[in-house]
């Protein structure tokens, strides 16, 4: 339905639609509070007013009073009011102060945010609004980098070195078992193929090739998507919620170089090795199979993965999972301090964090082989 703009502001619009209005949240709420400037056209007496939050890069707790100070006034013109879109806590308070004064609702099912976060948050992580907001985290992180060089002596070194064994040595395990068992997937599938043509000392060219290149990295990056991003979502969301980040601005303390880049330099550090011991296991995985079931011996398993093995296999595979660990970390920083300021918001941001990760991973390992197999690599 065509929209008409009225009164523009940098936190509040008011959008004409056939059907009634439309109320467009944006930017940052946080520390915002709206004045008669931001309120209601005296041309709203009649529909549903709804309101639109895909352009709200944050909020705090007096985002739910700040709103019913708008809507107040619309409720006792008798308006129906549409509140779908605001996330569960502030949409909790609004429903039961529109409710206690009797003032009608938008009838519309309210769907579970929990049973359709998965989903939705796949949809939204490559939404253009949600896209533009990463990118603008992004560039906050790139400008920490910079406060940080000015300002080297903030740096808490021993914040870097527990991240680094958090990610690093803790982390050997799960990384090792996974792509253990993957690589002796990976054998037996090609073997099954290879042996029909008489072939099965191929077997190691693509169990090599395909851990090296491939493999190793992309499952690197969804065991740290689950083990360290979620984690890093759940730390710095509870300390958003607690209001721990903005006594840190109080402080006059930057959360970003204090909380954000110890853990993204802390991966940056430990992915390139820790993808390197995924890409050695994954590859020795394929023994058992080759030796055990298709009699291929150990010499000449490990004489074939060496031959299969070049330097540009090596670098793009360190590359795509250096990214992928890059990914982890941004989206755990995003959704942590973007999480919104109760338990479910933590856990919503938790899961948002992986989901992310996950879809990032993926979409970006599509877009790097095709541009490494379009230049020849």
């Amino acid at each position: 339905m065509p929209l008409r703009r009225h009164k523009p502001d940098a936190h509040v619009q008011w959008l004409r639609q056939e059907a009634g209005w439309v109320l467009q949240l944006r930017h940052d709420w946080r520390g915002f509070a709206p004045d008669g400037a931001q309120a209601a056209p005296a041309e709203v007496v009649q529909g549903v007013v709804r309101l639109d939050v895909g352009q709200l890069t944050g909020w705090d707790a007096n985002l739910a009073p700040s709103l019913w100070a708008l809507l107040a006034p619309l409720a006792q013109r008798g308006l129906a009011l549409d509140l779908s879109a605001l996330p569960a806590a502030v949409r909790a308070p609004l429903l039961l102060a529109v409710q206690a004064q009797g003032h009608p609702l938008e009838a519309r099912p309210m769907r579970s945010e929990a049973g359709t976060s998965l989903f939705s948050t796949m949809v939204d992580s490559l939404r253009w609004s949600e896209l533009r907001t990463t990118l603008a985290f992004v560039g906050e992180l790139l400008l920490a980098v910079g406060r940080l060089g000015q300002r080297p002596r903030v740096f808490r070194w021993t914040d870097l070195l527990h991240q680094m064994d958090e990610m690093g040595p803790r982390s050997l395990p799960i990384v090792a078992l996974t792509t253990f068992l993957v690589g002796l997937m990976l054998a037996y599938m090609s073997g099954a193929q290879l042996d029909r043509i008489g072939a099965p000392n191929l077997i190691a060219d693509v169990v090599t090739v395909g851990m090296v290149r491939e493999m190793a990295a992309l499952m690197t990056g969804v065991i740290l998507a689950g083990r360290i991003g979620g984690a890093i979502a759940a730390e710095i969301g509870t300390m958003t919620v607690n209001e721990e980040v903005d006594a840190l601005r109080a402080l006059g303390i930057d959360p970003m170089v204090h909380l954000a880049l110890p853990r993204l330099f802390g991966m940056l550090l430990t992915a390139p090795f820790l993808i390197a011991f995924a890409m050695v296991v994954g590859v020795l995985a394929g023994l058992p199979a080759v030796t055990l079931v298709y009699g291929v011996t150990v010499p000449d398993y490990l004489h074939k993965s060496l031959l299969a093995l070049n330097w540009t296999h090596l670098w793009i595979g360190l590359f795509k999972g250096t990214m992928y660990t890059l990914l982890v970390v941004i989206a755990g920083c995003r959704e942590g301090f973007y999480a919104g300021h109760n338990a479910q918001a933590i856990g919503l941001a938790t899961t948002r964090a992986v989901v992310k990760a996950l879809v990032w991973m993926v979409t970006a390992a599509c877009a790097s082989t095709v541009v490494f197999q379009s230049l020849g690599l």
